[in-house]
């Protein structure tokens, strides 16, 4: 999966205000194409296990009672140097930061409450789909 694949996951914010369809429609005009892909909602523990590597910070608590909110969309997604690509099109983590025209600019309401998530690695983007998907769910 190295290199061609990166995990993204549509957070409760963007859900509950129907940004689904026009993210999705962002993605694929990028260039990705979806190899699997599931509506699901996390519950407080998945989302603490999730964010494991923020344990401790301070951030931590807020971060993953507001992803276990409500419902998100996981997904995982293919193209030539996926992670750094898809970095990009979500722009910086604080959309008031990030350039104009990328997905949290557009559909974010603030650093905490930001409209996706995307892996900062080619690493953790394995990590962060076996979270979510077996190898039969992708595609």
């Amino acid at each position: 999966m190295s290199g061609n694949q990166t995990f993204t996951m549509i957070k409760p914010i963007a859900v509950k205000k129907n940004h689904i369809g026009p993210i999705l429609h962002m993605i694929n005009e990028a260039g990705f194409r979806i190899k699997a892909m599931k509506f699901t909602h996390l519950n407080k523990q998945q989302a603490m296990e999730f964010y494991s590597v923020h344990v401790g910070k301070p951030f931590y608590e807020e971060l993953t009672t507001f992803m276990s909110s409500g419902p998100i969309v996981a997904a995982i997604l293919e193209k030539e140097n996926a992670v750094e690509d898809f970095r990009k099109l979500i722009g910086a983590t604080d959309p008031a930061k990030a350039a104009e025209g990328t997905i949290r600019k557009l559909f974010a309401e603030s650093m905490s409450h930001n409209a996706v998530h995307g892996s900062d690695s080619d690493e953790n983007a394995i990590i962060e789909s076996d979270f979510f998907f077996s190898k039969i769910d992708r595609y």
